[in-house]
């Protein structure tokens, strides 16, 4: 699929409305994962934006704990792009000003989420299905907010259904100031491998940014992604999960062509155990640590496959004792 053009391609720095960004690499909006701590240390380690986990656009449900955490922004850094969801154009258009008014600097849409309980409630992907419902939501939520307002979508509903180049040219009309593609239909989920060529007819076939979206694992794929693609940008999720170096790795290689040495089992540590503290602090003892220890066994996996020692790490259920835990730990991994 990939070509030579590759190693001939150059970056322009994008822009979102007024917005010039730092560089063009994307955090990816995932709930649970892409809280303010994580928002916060990917944005030190090379992101140039990082967009925040998807939130509801129900009233309702705007003021349970759960979406007050998702829509922290205290001491962010960069810009504050806020994520909603949601299927009637009315109430996308209140939330978007809601969020404005609390700080959004960009207002994101999803069209993207392929998770079962936000599919049967007609929003996420399966908006995809009905072309007239998203020119309708884009139209309000553009018109209610003066920030720009992206969006986030798939390729389409499933492998027989591939609609994102028409989802793209409503986006654009409404005036949507950038289009993140995930190259995989709703139906797809995870599986499979991520189609590039369709994301590359979006970019043809629109004038806006667009970001392609999906298995950017390494700064070589993330270079021959954006020459196969011809995208603006690139938005990185699952393989930022334990490692959020991954944006200094890939934005060093696109601007220089050389590769940096990976982070040292000291920077690791040292990384981890600071992460596991603003988790703490965020959340509070009780949920940070049951948080801490899904992060802890993304950043272990690759460098540890011993299962034992998160089996040991999960039965922790103190703050003080997941920092001393992971203290000795590496202490014992410097002394092998």
């Amino acid at each position: 699929m990939f070509s030579d053009q590759a190693s001939e391609m150059s970056v322009q720095i994008m822009r979102i409305g007024n917005y010039s960004l730092d560089n063009n690499l994307f955090l990816a909006p995932m709930a649970g994962v892409t809280d303010l701590p994580f928002r916060r240390l990917c944005k030190s380690l090379g992101a140039g934006v990082v967009v925040g986990e998807m939130v509801s656009s129900n009233p309702e449900l705007r003021q349970s704990r759960k979406s007050r955490l998702r829509l922290r922004h205290d001491n962010e850094p960069g810009l504050r792009v806020v994520q909603i969801a949601g299927s009637e154009p009315e109430m996308m258009a209140e939330a978007a000003k809601y969020n404005v008014s609390q700080g959004a600097q960009v207002i994101d849409i999803n069209m993207g989420c392929p998770a079962k309980k936000v599919c049967r409630k007609a929003a996420g992907s399966a908006l995809l299905k009905d072309p007239q419902l998203v020119n309708d939501i884009l139209n309000a939520v553009v018109k209610a907010v003066d920030v720009p307002v992206t969006l986030k979508i798939r390729t389409g509903w499933d492998k027989n259904n591939r609609n994102a180049i028409e989802i793209a040219k409503i986006a654009e009309g409404n005036g949507i100031q950038s289009l993140a593609v995930h190259g995989r239909t709703r139906a797809c989920k995870y599986q499979g491998e991520a189609e590039y060529e369709t994301i590359a007819n979006v970019k043809a076939n629109v004038s806006i940014p667009v970001i392609a979206n999906g298995d950017i694992d390494t700064p070589e794929k993330a270079k021959e992604v954006l020459a196969y693609t011809n995208a603006d940008g690139l938005m990185i999720g699952r393989a930022a999960q334990g490692n959020p170096w991954i944006f200094r790795e890939i934005d060093h290689f696109l601007q220089t062509g050389q590769k940096l040495l990976p982070a040292s089992k000291n920077e690791i540590a040292e990384v981890l155990i600071s992460h596991l503290s603003e988790l703490h602090q965020f959340y509070g003892e009780v949920q940070g640590v049951r948080i801490a220890r899904k992060h802890t066994s993304w950043y272990l996996k690759a460098i540890d496959e011993d299962s034992d020692v998160m089996s040991r790490f999960n039965q922790i259920d103190s703050a003080h004792q997941q920092h001393d835990f992971l203290k000795i730990y590496f202490q014992q991994l410097d002394s092998l």
